[in-house]
This record gives structure tokens, C-alpha cells and sequence, in this order.
């Protein structure tokens, strides 16, 4: 049996209810959500932020759009897995072994950060916002959606050379 309502009532709710309910519904969306959903992508904080390079600069150099490295010099670089971000530059090299290095671009491509970087297990990772990539610039875990850009590399008496023009 269905019954019909005409009785309706309607008010006004006062102004106390109101900021209330407000709060109420914040509070209940940032639960949902987290919080992290609404601050994720900040630009203004990078709590992960980690200081690199692990290499110093002793024998690199900055030239226009080449960098030189030293090879004897930037210690570092010398064993396979050894890494370096050249701030200048905005470059990431590493040394992938069997005398060949990889160079991209140090800025990521999820938010642009540009120099907080952490190298394991031939990973690179972007600890803005957690973007990782491998050696050849390939993300392999998001949030970035597009690989790092890679330069050219070559290796002659002992010096590294990158053009990232």
C-alpha cells in the first residue's frame, strides 16, 4: 500500500548547522580520499627529497651543451652501477657497464623536478613524487607517463662525452 505524503516541512538551517555541516563534509571527503590526494602533486614540498650527486665535480665540466667527464677524475662514474646528476646540466649519467654510459635528462616528466634522484638496482628514481626509470629512460613505474629524454654518449682516452643539445 503506498501512501501519499502532502505534508512537507521546510526551514531554514542556522547558521551554526550550517558551518558545521561544512566541516563535516571536508572532514568526510579528506577521509575518503586522504589527504595525500589532495597534496600529492605540491610543488612546494618534496618531503622524500634526497641531496645528490653521489659523485663530486671534480673532472666534469659544463660547456655550452657538452659535458666532459674525466674518467680517472670523477671516480664515481668508474664502476658499472656508479652514477652522477649534473646539476648544471640537468643530466643524469650512469655507468651501465662493459665501458658504456647512459645520459638523460635529469628532469622528470610527471612534475619537473629536477634534482632529487636516488640510483638502485639500474633504477633511477624521482623522489618528488616517486616516477622511477631505468637506465635507458623507460619509466617503469608511474606517475609519470613519458620517458626520460636520452643523450649521446661516447668514450674516448678515458673521457666521457654528452652532447644534450
Amino acid at each position: 500500500m503506498i501512501k501519499n505524503l502532502t505534508d512537507v516541512q521546510t526551514g531554514r538551517l542556522s547558521a551554526e548547522r550550517r558551518d558545521f555541516l561544512k566541516k563535516s563534509g571536508s572532514l568526510a571527503i579528506m577521509s575518503a580520499f586522504g589527504v595525500s590526494f589532495f597534496t600529492a602533486c605540491s610543488d612546494d614540498e618534496r618531503p622524500n627529497r634526497v641531496v645528490t650527486p653521489p659523485a663530486d665535480s671534480t673532472g666534469i665540466n659544463v660547456q655550452g651543451t657538452t659535458i666532459t667527464v674525466n674518467l680517472t677524475q670523477a671516480t664515481a662514474l668508474a664502476n658499472t652501477g656508479g652514477w652522477a646528476l649534473i646539476s648544471a646540466a640537468k643530466v643524469l649519467i650512469v655507468n651501465v657497464g662493459n665501458g658504456k654510459f647512459s645520459a638523460l635528462t635529469s628532469v622528470c616528466t610527471h612534475a619537473r623536478c629536477d634534482n632529487s634522484w636516488t640510483f638502485t638496482n639500474n633504477v633511477f628514481t624521482c623522489t618528488c613524487h616517486g616516477s622511477r626509470f631505468n637506465t635507458e629512460g623507460a619509466v617503469v613505474n608511474g606517475p609519470a607517463l613519458q620517458p626520460l629524454r636520452s643523450f649521446p654518449t661516447e668514450v674516448n682516452d678515458n673521457v666521457l662525452t654528452v652532447d644534450f643539445g
